[in-house]
């Protein structure tokens, strides 16, 4: 059973799976950082289709770098049961970077979405950023099954490996990454009115977990 002892008076009392746990301000904290790192991403999202359909494809990794803190951020904050799960989307996350990392080096970083666009192989390069990404909104449907997440779940895989296998071009990946942009940003919208509790989970769970893994070592 989860211990009571440091539940400060005032904090919110849930009975979990394996014993009372409260919610507190670090929970609290640690729930905002994620929500607003997750719209971040979405708005830096969108601010790079907007510019690339506006104005060209020049020079959009300022927005790449707010996507890529936004993530990295959002992954450090979120709450998995499972480490492993957790883990894989970091290690997908870091991957995903190092690829914008080699296409910035190669192509320049003024130039990456005209190489993109010469060379489909560079989608497997940045593939595990957005890999990570669509881990997070599988993550949110199946805890709060809420449509626009399966939406950025589905689109992601769809837009990219449609056009790296020469489905569709250009034009359908970037309308398809569009919509998908538009419903992450109603996704983290909709979750800000939400209690800090529904993104927390059970925390008796996650002291239940931690103690199993210090048995086993």
């Amino acid at each position: 059973m989860a211990s009571t002892a440091s539940m400060a008076p005032g904090d919110p009392v849930f009975e979990g799976v394996y014993g009372l746990y409260s919610i507190d301000q670090r929970d609290r904290r640690e729930v905002l950082g994620y929500r607003l790192a997750l719209t971040a991403v979405a708005l830096a999202q969108l601010g790079l289709l907007v510019q690339w359909r506006q104005l060209g494809s020049s020079n959009l990794w300022p927005w790449l770098i707010v996507m890529a803190a936004g993530l990295g951020l959002a992954l450090r904050w979120i709450h998995i049961y499972l480490k492993p799960l957790h883990r894989a989307l970091q290690l997908f996350w870091l991957l995903g970077c190092l690829g914008f990392g080699g296409l910035a080096w190669a192509a320049g970083p003024g130039h990456m979405a005209e190489a993109l666009g010469q060379q489909r192989l560079w989608v497997l390069a940045i593939g595990p950023f957005f890999a990570a990404l669509a881990g997070i909104g599988f993550k949110e449907f199946f805890c709060f099954q809420r449509p626009e997440a399966i939406g950025v779940t589905l689109l992601l895989p769809l837009a990219l490996m449609g056009y790296w296998l020469g489905l569709f071009g250009a034009q359908v990946c970037l309308g398809l990454m569009g919509a998908e942009a538009g419903l992450l940003l109603l996704l983290c919208l909709r979750k800000f009115p939400m209690p800090a509790a529904a993104d927390v989970g059970d925390k008796s769970v996650f002291a239940h977990l931690k103690a199993q893994q210090g048995i086993g070592s």
